[in-house]
């Protein structure tokens, strides 16, 4: 007898407007330092430090009741979305939670928790 697999558990998938590596960590670094107003990840510079994710993000990220991941724009599956964006994952099904014109307007991150929670409620 062979147990049957159910819906794949939700979970949020947030995909970076940047290249995954080491370098290009370090490149994005310095071009938010350099000049924020040019770099192209909204969701990065909100969550990020200069070489870190937030702490005040990390925490709030652990609170949530299902996983996450995060995937750059040349690893993620998920193609032909304009980026960065949210994604949220519920019984298989993938929907654009946040998009990048919504979060390339939050400009912080208090801005963005406030709005991934009512979206979450």
């Amino acid at each position: 007898m062979s147990a049957t697999a159910g819906p794949a558990p939700d979970r949020l998938i947030f995909i970076y407007n940047a290249n995954g590596g080491l370098v290009q960590m370090a490149l994005d670094s310095l071009h938010k330092t350099l000049s924020p107003s040019t770099y192209p990840c909204s969701l990065c510079a909100v969550t990020y430090g200069s070489l870190r994710i937030d702490p005040k993000w990390r925490k709030w990220l652990a609170g949530l009741p299902m996983p996450v991941v995060f995937q750059h724009k040349d690893d993620t599956p998920h193609k032909g979305i304009p980026l960065p964006a949210v994604l949220r994952e519920r019984g298989g099904i993938v929907e654009v939670l946040i998009d990048a014109p919504t979060l390339d307007s939050l400009g912080t991150l208090d801005a963005l928790i406030a709005e991934m929670e009512a979206r979450l409620a």
